[in-house]
C-alpha cells in the first residue's frame, strides 16, 4: 500500500493559522467553547486552538458513522457528550471532515435546543461532492475531491492518524 501525500504538513500549517486569525477575528471581544469530535480533529483542533487569540474552553463530542468502513452508513450515533453547559455561550465545532454533512448536521441539531448563543463549524477538509444534505461548514480549511483520505488525525481501521501531511492510498 502506497500512500500519496494530497496536502503537505506545511500547507496544513499555514492554513490552520489563516482559519485562527479569521476565528480570532470573528470571535473578538467574545469567549468561546470549541468543540472537538472525536477522535479524527484532535489534531487539528489541538493546533487551532493553538492559533485563536480569544479566550476559550475545549470540550469533546464523540460520534460514530462509518464503524470500520470507508463510507458512512448514514446513521449518526453519539458515543460522548459534552461535559460543559453551552447556554448562552458561542460554540465552534471542530471536525476533520465533512463528506456526507450528516454529523455535522446532526450534532448542530442536538446542540440548538440547549440555547447556545451561537454555533459555527470549522473543517479541515470538505468533500462537498459526497454531501447528502444541505450542511455547509462555516470556515473550511481545504476542498478536497472525493478521495478516502488519512493522516493528520484521520484515520483508516485506527491507522495512519499521526502522518503530518494528509494524504491518499494509491494502488
Amino acid at each position: 500500500m502506497q500512500v500519496k501525500v494530497l496536502i503537505s504538513a506545511e500547507e496544513i500549517k499555514k492554513r490552520v493559522r489563516e482559519m485562527g486569525e479569521e476565528i480570532s477575528r470573528d470571535y473578538a471581544d467574545k469567549e468561546l467553547v470549541v468543540v472537538g469530535i472525536l477522535k479524527g480533529a484532535f489534531m487539528f483542533m489541538s493546533d487551532l486552538v493553538r492559533e485563536i487569540l480569544v479566550p476559550l474552553e475545549v470540550d469533546f463530542m464523540a460520534t460514530s458513522s462509518y464503524g470500520h468502513a470507508t463510507k458512512t452508513s448514514g446513521v449518526v450515533r453519539l458515543l460522548k457528550d459534552l461535559d460543559t453547559p453551552i447556554e448562552g455561550r458561542h460554540i465552534l465545532i471542530v471536525e476533520d471532515i465533512v463528506d456526507s454533512g450528516l454529523t455535522l448536521a446532526y450534532l448542530t441539531q442536538l446542540l440548538q435546543p440547549r440555547k447556545p448563543a451561537s454555533i459555527k463549524t470549522a473543517v479541515l477538509l470538505d468533500k462537498p461532492e459526497r454531501r447528502r444534505n444541505e450542511f455547509e461548514p462555516d470556515y473550511v480549511g481545504f476542498t478536497i475531491p472525493d478521495e478516502f483520505v488519512i493522516g493528520y488525525g484521520l484515520d483508516y481501521n485506527n491507522k495512519f492518524r499521526e502522518l503530518p501531511y494528509v494524504g491518499y492510498v494509491s494502488g
